[in-house]
C-alpha cells in the first residue's frame, strides 16, 4: 500500500538515526489516534505480568521491579501509545496495576489504550464475553480503577464472531457521552462490523492479528483502514501463529535472509515489514525485557528496501 491511498496526514519523516544516537520510538514516525498524536511504535503489555505464554490460569508472575522498568524505558524511549486490558493478568501481577505504579501520574502525551469485551475470572480461567451494556460498563470500570483515571483515553471492542456489533458499540458510545472514555476503536473485526460501528460512533484504530503471513481477509481490513485514514494496530506482528504462546524458532528463510544481511533480528524484520506496509500502520510489540523492548524500538527505524520488502512479501504470500 501506499501513502497515496491513505486520508490522514503523513507520516513525519525520522530523523537519521546514528551509532550515538539512541533510538526511541519517534524514528517510526507518527500517525494520530483520533485527534492524539502518537509515534507509529508504541508498547503492548500482555507479556509484562507473567513469563511465558500469556492469559493462561497458572502463569508464572514476572518480578515486579523487572516489569515496571519496562514500561518506564518505555516511556524514556518516546513510546506514548500503550495497549493494555483489564484481563492481562497473572496470579500476582495486572498489567494495569503496573502501568499506574510505574507511569502515573500520566504523561499528558501518553494514550493508554484498553480493551473490553472479554473477561477471566479471578482463577485465571476466560469466562464469557461481556455484551450486555451493564457487562460492558462494569468492564469499564474495573480498567478505570486498576489505571487510577477518571476517564479511559482509547477503548477497544473485542469482537468474537461475525454478528452485529450494534448493541455493543452503542454501549460504549453512551460512556463516551458520560465522559468515561474519549476515543472507541474495534479489534479482532470483520469489514461489516466495522462499517456497522461507523453508523454509531467514530472509530479511531482497529486491532486486528496482522503480520507476515496474515490472510488476504486481513490484508483487506487493513486496506479499508488505510483508505479512511483509521489507525490499523495489528497485534501478534512477531509471534504470528504462536499468539500467547510467542513466537516460535521456525522463519521463512526470506525474514532470515534479511536479518541476517542487515545484523538484526528476524522479529525486527517482521516489525519493520509490518510499519511498511502503510503509514496508518501501528505496531504494539510486547515484552517483558529491557533488551527485547529496545530491540522492538529500535526496529522502528528500520528501513527495507524495495528488494527487501519483495522478498518478504514473498513469504507473506506463502
Amino acid at each position: 500500500m501506499t501513502s497515496s491511498a491513505v486520508a490522514n496526514t503523513p507520516v513525519t519523516p525520522a530523523a537519521p538515526v546514528t551509532a550515538t544516537t539512541p533510538v526511541t520510538a519517534a524514528a517510526s514516525g507518527t500517525w494520530k489516534l483520533g485527534d492524539r498524536t502518537v509515534h507509529r511504535i508504541g508498547f503492548g503489555t500482555m507479556r509484562l505480568p507473567q513469563t511465558g505464554p500469556a492469559l493462561v490460569p497458572h502463569a508464572v508472575p514476572r518480578d515486579r521491579e523487572q516489569a515496571l522498568r519496562v514500561l518506564r524505558r518505555a516511556v524514556e524511549l518516546g513510546v506514548n501509545h500503550i495497549d493494555t486490558a483489564a484481563f492481562y493478568f497473572s496470579p500476582l501481577r495486572s498489567a494495569n496495576e503496573l502501568i499506574n505504579r510505574a507511569l502515573a501520574p500520566y504523561a499528558d502525551d501518553l494514550v493508554i489504550a484498553t480493551k473490553v469485551g472479554p473477561g477471566r475470572g479471578l482463577d485465571g480461567e476466560w469466562i464469557e464475553h461481556a455484551r450486555t451494556p451493564e457487562r460492558l460498563r462494569a468492564q469499564v470500570e474495573q480498567n478505570l480503577r486498576q489505571l487510577g483515571r477518571d476517564h479511559l483515553d482509547l477503548v477497544n471492542l473485542r469482537v468474537l464472531g461475525t454478528d452485529s456489533v450494534a448493541e455493543r458499540f452503542g454501549a460504549l458510545a453512551e460512556l463516551c457521552r458520560a465522559g468515561l472514555i474519549r476515543r472507541l476503536g474495534l479489534s479482532n473485526v470483520h469489514p461489516h462490523q466495522l462499517a456497522e460501528a461507523q453508523t454509531i460512533a467514530p472509530v479511531v484504530c482497529v486491532q486486528n492479528p496482522y503480520g507476515i503471513g496474515a490472510t488476504p481477509a486481513q490484508d483487506e481490513v487493513l486496506r479499508i483502514c488505510g483508505e479512511q485514514g483509521i489507525a490499523f494496530v495489528p497485534f501478534y506482528a512477531i509471534a504470528g501463529a504462536g499468539r500467547e504462546g510467542g513466537a516460535g524458532e521456525a522463519e521463512p528463510g526470506q525474514v532470515r535472509a534479511v536479518a541476517e544481511a542487515r545484523g538484526v533480528s528476524t522479529a525486527q524484520v517482521r516489525l519493520a515489514w509490518t510499519l511498511h506496509r502503510g503509514p496508518h500502520v501501528l505496531a504494539i510489540p510486547g515484552t517483558g525485557d529491557v533488551a527485547h523492548l529496545e530491540d522492538n524500538i529500535a526496529a522502528g527505524a528500520l528501513r527495507l528496501s524495495a528488494e527487501e520488502l519483495a522478498l518478504l512479501d514473498e513469504a507473506h504470500a506463502g
